[in-house]
This record gives structure tokens, sequence and C-alpha cells, in this order.
């Protein structure tokens, strides 16, 4: 034991200048919590992540072996931090959640800000969920049970329905002794709320101004109207906007009647942000957005099955479009071998336009005010690639074959297919936009339908009636 307990305050001190992340990810390190675990030594895991900060933490659970993920968490008890599942994945999280006992969730539940509890519980079946927001105190159930009937992906679900609210009688040194001397208040909090006796929103102090003011002047008089204030049904990404346009560091957030419900913080909107980007990104790859390293495999192969299955018809289709030009292509196998060359530089500058219409639909750069002008700004882009990739297709197939008229013919095929793959690729994700749909999705089939078929149909078409 003397050995383990010498391994593990080793492992704890670490190299000199060495990050927590350095340390988390080094295999001693956890070897040695794995080994306290295992062995049930309480003081020797404590000791070993009691400097540890949450995210670091969260790494920590997902390096370690699945079943000591819930054992490391009941041994710990009151010394676990909860908000470290919040920065696990979805599925991670839950399958934690589901191997703990009740009790040990309500109490963790307990010391965790409104808004990383309604991320943990948000996630569960409805049994589950309604069996922990039992263990809590009435208080403490209507305030979460309030933001988890708010729609997902809304402010009602993000915000924090802790901060502090005052009257505009009140007077700043009234307000700071309050704010000293008050248990349960927010442990970070960047400005207090000024209310009127029906907790109608008038406005904030930020803390700096608070403390830089007399002692005997009114809230009233060193208040500034919010013009950044979050209705409480708006959706996440839109507020992430608004905090990212105006450099927000908090935001309230009001209700349908202008009380004020919770507020918004920096943090939470970083999250937002991370989630949104990354949903898109796997939506342009024909991957759903809760995807996950962790998801089982029976998962995975259904949520991309439908994608393959789009891709498997829109390539048939490209190769209906072969078929009816059959006996040109027994006649002149050159054309087999330039056919795919046509097609996959329209598919790549397809995918181009569409990365870019895509990004700017999701930050609403792209707009009908300015569709027209951006629109027609790569139809020149598509017409110029093409005209230069045909000179350059031109030459290289001269000097390959030997046939001018082919160069001529390829030329001709890839200046069609890079204007077509320039207007889908804008278009495509436009019309989707106005329809409701959601352009990252559905996109990617699309443009990869048109560019197959249209370099297939011009190049093989363009030679039929050439030679």
């Amino acid at each position: 034991m003397r050995e383990d307990n010498d391994a593990a305050r080793s492992a704890h001190v670490g190299r000199e200048g060495e990050h927590d992340i350095d340390r988390i990810e080094s295999p001693g390190f956890v070897e040695a919590v794995v080994g306290a675990i295992e062995a049930g030594e309480r003081d020797i895991l404590r000791s070993l992540i009691a400097d540890l900060h949450e995210s670091d933490l969260g790494r920590l659970i997902e390096a370690l072996p699945p079943p000591d993920r819930p054992r490391m968490i009941e041994l710990l008890g009151a010394d676990f931090d909860f908000t470290a599942l919040t920065e696990l994945d979805e599925t991670t999280r839950v399958r934690i959640l589901e191997e703990l006992s009740t009790q040990t969730v309500v109490e963790g539940m307990r010391d965790l800000d409104s808004d990383d509890a309604v991320y943990i519980l948000e996630d569960l079946g409805d049994a589950e969920k309604q069996e922990i927001l039992a263990g809590l105190s009435v208080p403490e159930r209507a305030a979460l049970q309030r933001s988890l009937d708010y729609p997902e992906e809304s402010a009602g679900r993000r915000m924090q329905t802790e901060f502090i609210a005052l009257p505009p009688f009140w007077t700043v040194g009234q307000a700071l002794d309050y704010i000293g001397e008050t248990e349960g208040l927010p442990e970070v909090f960047f400005e207090v709320f000024i209310v009127d006796p029906t907790f109608r929103l008038s406005g904030s102090v930020p803390l700096d101004r608070l403390l830089r003011t007399k002692r005997g002047t009114k809230l009233g008089e060193v208040v500034t109207p919010d013009r950044h204030v979050v209705n409480v049904l708006d959706d996440q990404e839109d507020v992430a906007r608004i905090f990212e346009r105006y450099n927000l560091i908090s935001a309230p957030v009001v209700d349908a009647a202008g009380r004020i419900v919770g507020v918004l913080t920096v943090d939470d909107i970083v999250d937002v942000i991370q989630e949104e980007a990354d949903e898109d990104l796997k939506a342009l790859g024909g991957v759903a957005g809760d995807e996950e390293l962790s998801d089982s495999f029976w998962y995975i192969a259904k949520s991309r099955f439908a994608w393959l299955l789009l891709n498997l018809i829109a390539a048939n289709l490209a190769s209906f479009v072969i078929a009816l030009f059959e006996n040109e292509l027994q006649r002149m196998v050159a054309l087999a071998v330039l056919m795919p060359i046509v097609a996959s530089q329209g598919g790549n500058a397809g995918t181009q336009t569409m990365t870019v219409a895509v990004r700017a639909l999701a930050t609403r750069e792209l707009k009908p005010s300015n569709a027209r002008r951006i629109v027609a700004r790569e139809l020149l882009v598509g017409l110029f690639n093409g005209v230069v990739f045909a000179v350059i297709m031109a030459a290289v197939v001269f000097a390959r074959f030997g046939v001018m008229d082919l160069g001529f013919v390829i030329g001709l095929a890839m200046i069609i297919n890079l204007v077509a793959a320039a207007l889908g690729g804008i278009l495509i994700p436009l019309t989707l936009d106005r329809l409701k749909v959601d352009p990252a999705v559905s996109s990617g089939p699309f443009v990869t339908t048109i560019t197959d078929v249209v370099g297939f149909f011009a190049f093989l078409g363009i030679a039929s009636l050439w030679f």
C-alpha cells in the first residue's frame, strides 16, 4: 500500500511546469487514479484530482475505463464537482447518470448553477428526470422544471435563474452591503438588475459602475437601460449572434410580460457557438449533428444510412446519364478516361461554393438584400475558373492524346460544369433556407447530383455532337 501511495503522490506532483491537460493525458496519472478507485482509496483519489478544473476533470472521466467512471463519482461523494459532467458528450454523460444512485445525483445537483443542472437533466428520460427532481426541495424543483418546460435550444433552456435584482430606490451602499452579506447569491455575476415591484426589468448597473459610485447614490440614478434584452423563447443561435455582434458579457432574459426570469453569460454562449458550429460541420458531411465518438455502432449506422442512400440514388442517376452515351464511350475510350475529371472538378467547385453559402446563411451574412449580388459573384467566379481550367485541360489532353478537338470538348464541358457548380452551390442552400429546411443538412447530395449529372451530360453530349 505504501508503494501505491508513493506512486499516487508522484503522479499528482507531475513535472514542473506541466499543465493539467498534460497531466491527465499521461498514462501514469490515469493509472494512479484507476488504482485509487479500484482500491477504494478516497483520500488518495481526492488528493489526485483536488486541483483539477471542471473541464480537465471531464477529460479525466473520459480517459477512465467506463466501469470506473460512476465508481469514482460514488467514491468521492460530496467532493465530486458535478459541473464536470457538463464537459462530457451526451452519450457518456447519460450512461454515467443511469449507473449512479438517484441520491448521489440529487446531492450533486444541489450545488450546481441552474443552467448546468438543466443541461445535465435535459438528456435523461422523463422517468429518470422526474425521479431526480422529486428529491430536490420545492423551490429548486420548481426552478428547474420551469427551465425544462421551455423549448430545446431556446434561451430559457440556457439561462441561469440565479441573478441579483434590486429596486431603484435602494442606494449603492445598500446594494453593496446586500451583495457582501447575503448568502445564496450567484458565485459569478457581472451586473445587478433593477426591477419594479412587479419584477419588470428597468435596466442594469454594471459592477464597475457600482463600485465607483458614492454609497448614497440611488440605483435608479445610475441604471442603464438594457438594449440587448433576450426573450426567453429566442433561439440560442440568435442569442449567440447578439453576444458576438455586441461583445456582451451577459444579458438579461425576460418573459412575454417583460419580467426578468434569468440571465445568460458568455461562458454559456461559447458552448452554444461551439455546438452549433459542430452540428453544421457534421451536417455538411452527412453526419447527424448529435453523433459522438462514444455512440454505439447501431446508432451511428442508422444515422448515416439515410444520407448514404440518398447519395446512392444520385450516383445511379449519374450512371443513367452515362448509359445514354454508351456507343460514344465504346467508339472513343479516351472519353471514359477523361469523364471523371469533369465531374470531379465540378464537385469540388460546388462544395466550395456550398460551404461558403451555408456558413453565410448560418451567420445571417447572406440575406435577401444581398443574395442577388452574391449569386452574380459566384457565377463570375465559376465562369472565370471554368475558362482557366478549360485552357489547362485542353493543353493536357492535346499533349496526352494528340487530338485537338477532344481538348476543345473537355474544355467546353469544364466551363459548363463549373458554372453549374457555382449556381448550384449558392442557389440550392438559398432555396432550402427559403423552404425552412436546414441547408447544412440537405445541400450536399443535391449539389453533388447536379455537378455529376451536368458534368457527364455536358462532356458526353458535346462529344457525341462533335465527333
